[in-house]
C-alpha cells in the first residue's frame, strides 16, 4: 500500500511543476530575469531566450500542458489499477455487495479523493506559489521544463500545428504568448500595485499620469493664446530687453503683427550675449531660433517626442484654422506628470482653495478632470477646463455675479479675463446619503 501511494504523490508532484510552471512562466517580469541573467545566473539566461521568443514560449506553454495532462491521466489510471484494487476487499467487507459493486465504490472513492488532492495540491497550491513568487518559481522549473520540452518535442509539434489549423478554420490568427499588456491593463496593474502597498499615493499618480501622455490631447497643457507672454518683432531692441529682463522666462515666442504669426523663438540668453558685445543689435529677428509647431489634436507623448527630435523646449499649437491656440513648454509636460513644482522666478500661482463656508474656489483654466475631487461630479461636456464648460453651459460671454447648476453643483462666476472665465466660486454637489443625514437631523432638531 505505501508503495502505490508514493507513486501517487510524485506523479502529483509533477502534475504541481507542470502548473508551476506554466503560471510563472506568463507572470514573470522579463526585465528582472534579464536582469538576473546578467548577473551571470545560467536558469536566468535559460528562461530569457524563452521569453524573448514568442515561439519559444509557445512550446514551453505546450509542454507544461502537455505534462499536466499525463500526469494527470497517470495519475488516474494507477490509482484505479491499484489503489482501487486494494480498496475494494475493504469495501466489500463494510458493504454487503457484490464483488464487482465493491470495485465500483472503491474505484469511485478513489477517484473522489484524488480528484480533491489534485486540486489544491496540484493546481491552487502550485498556482498561488507561482503568481506570488513568479522569478523564484520560474526559475526552479526552468530546468525541469528543457527536459521535458526534449521528452514531449514530438507531441508539441503535432498539438501545436494541429491548434493552428483550427484556429486558421475558424478564421483566427495563431496568436502566441506575449508578455505585453494594453494601457489600460498596465492602469490596472498599477492601482493593484497601489491597493497591495507596494507603491506610494503619489508614486501613484505619477505612473498613472505618466500613463495617460499617450491619451490625453496636447491642449490640455498649453497655456491659452490670451496668456501667452510673448514680444513684437517690431518693437525696440531696448524695449524687448526691459521686456525680458522683468520676465520670469528664458524663452519668448516673437511674433509680427499679432501672435497668429510667430516667427520664432528668442533666448533670452543670445539677446544679452549680443548686447553685452559692445555692439547692440538693430533688431532681435536675426536671434530667433525656429519654433516647433503642431496640430493641437496631438497627443502629449506625440508632442514630447516631436520636442525631443526638433531639440526644442517649446511648441506651438496650432486650431483646425491653422491660427494659434497656445503654447507647450517641455516644464508644462513634465508638471503634468511630476506634479507642481515651485519656481523661484515664476512664485506660486494661486490654485483652488477650500473656502470656510465649504464651498470651494477653483481658477477657471482647470481641467474638468482635475475639477472632479473638488465639486465630486465630472462636467463633461466640449470644453476642456472649468471655465469653459461653464460658458459652454451659459451660451454667452459669463458676466461676474451669474451662476450655473451643473449635475448638482453650483458654479458662481468670480472674476472675469478677456472675455474668460478667470475664477468661479463652486458648491460641491452632496452624497444622497449626506443629504439623507442632514435632512434627518434637521427634522430632529426641528
Amino acid at each position: 500500500m505505501v508503495g502505490p501511494l508514493l507513486v501517487v504523490f510524485l506523479l502529483l508532484l509533477f502534475s504541481a511543476l507542470y502548473v508551476a510552471a506554466e503560471f510563472s512562466a506568463v507572470s514573470v517580469r522579463r526585465a528582472r530575469i534579464r536582469q538576473r541573467a546578467e548577473q551571470g545566473s545560467a536558469q536566468a539566461a535559460r528562461l530569457l531566450r524563452v521569453l524573448d521568443d514568442p515561439r519559444k514560449l509557445d512550446r514551453y506553454i505546450s509542454a507544461s500542458q502537455v505534462g499536466i495532462t499525463i500526469t494527470s491521466l497517470a495519475v488516474g489510471a494507477f490509482a484505479q489499477g491499484t489503489l482501487a484494487v486494494t480498496l475494494a476487499p475493504w469495501v466489500l467487507s463494510l458493504v454487503r455487495t457484490s464483488p464487482k459493486t465493491a470495485a465500483s465504490i472503491a474505484t469511485v472513492v478513489v477517484l473522489l479523493v484524488l480528484t480533491a488532492m489534485q486540486m489544491v495540491l496540484s493546481e491552487l497550491v502550485p498556482k498561488y506559489l507561482a503568481l506570488a513568487r513568479p522569478t523564484q518559481v520560474a526559475l526552479f522549473t526552468v530546468l525541469p521544463m528543457k527536459w521535458s520540452l526534449t521528452l514531449f518535442s514530438p507531441f508539441l509539434t503535432f498539438l501545436n500545428g494541429s491548434a493552428n489549423a483550427v484556429l486558421r478554420l475558424l478564421g483566427m490568427p495563431g496568436e502566441s504568448h506575449r508578455h505585453i499588456h494594453s494601457p489600460e491593463e498596465i492602469d490596472l496593474l498599477i492601482a493593484e500595485s497601489r491597493e497591495g502597498g507596494m507603491l506610494e499615493p503619489d508614486e501613484h499618480r505619477r505612473l498613472r499620469r505618466a500613463l495617460q501622455l499617450g491619451v490625453r490631447p496636447a491642449r490640455h497643457l498649453m497655456v491659452p493664446r490670451n496668456q501667452i507672454a510673448a514680444v513684437d518683432i517690431a518693437q525696440p531692441v531696448e524695449e524687448v530687453m526691459r521686456i525680458v529682463a522683468e520676465s520670469p522666462y528664458t524663452r519668448l515666442p516673437v511674433y509680427r503683427g499679432d501672435v497668429d504669426h510667430i516667427l520664432g523663438v528668442l533666448h533670452t540668453r543670445d539677446l544679452f550675449v549680443q548686447a553685452m558685445g559692445g555692439t547692440p543689435p538693430e533688431s532681435v529677428e536675426p536671434m530667433l531660433r525656429p519654433v516647433l509647431q503642431v496640430p493641437e489634436t496631438v497627443t502629449a507623448e506625440q508632442l514630447l517626442a516631436r520636442m525631443r527630435e526638433s531639440r526644442t523646449h517649446q511648441a506651438v499649437l496650432l486650431d483646425e484654422f491653422g491660427g494659434v491656440s497656445g503654447l507647450v513648454t517641455l516644464d508644462d509636460v513634465l508638471t503634468e506628470v511630476m506634479g507642481d513644482v515651485g519656481d523661484e522666478l515664476k512664485g506660486d500661482e494661486p490654485g483652488p482653495e477650500t473656502l470656510a463656508d465649504g464651498r470651494v474656489r477653483l481658477p477657471g483654466w482647470l481641467r474638468v478632470d482635475e475639477a472632479e475631487p473638488w465639486i465630486g461630479a465630472y462636467l463633461q461636456g466640449e470644453s476642456d477646463t472649468l471655465g469653459g464648460r461653464v460658458t459652454e453651459e451659459l451660451g454667452h460671454v459669463p458676466a461676474v455675479g451669474e451662476t450655473v447648476e451643473i449635475l448638482g453643483v453650483r458654479l458662481e462666476v468670480e472674476s472675469v479675463f478677456h472675455h474668460a472665465v478667470a475664477w468661479v466660486v463652486a458648491t460641491p454637489r452632496r452624497d444622497p446619503e449626506d443629504e439623507r443625514l442632514g435632512r434627518d437631523a434637521e427634522a430632529r432638531d426641528g
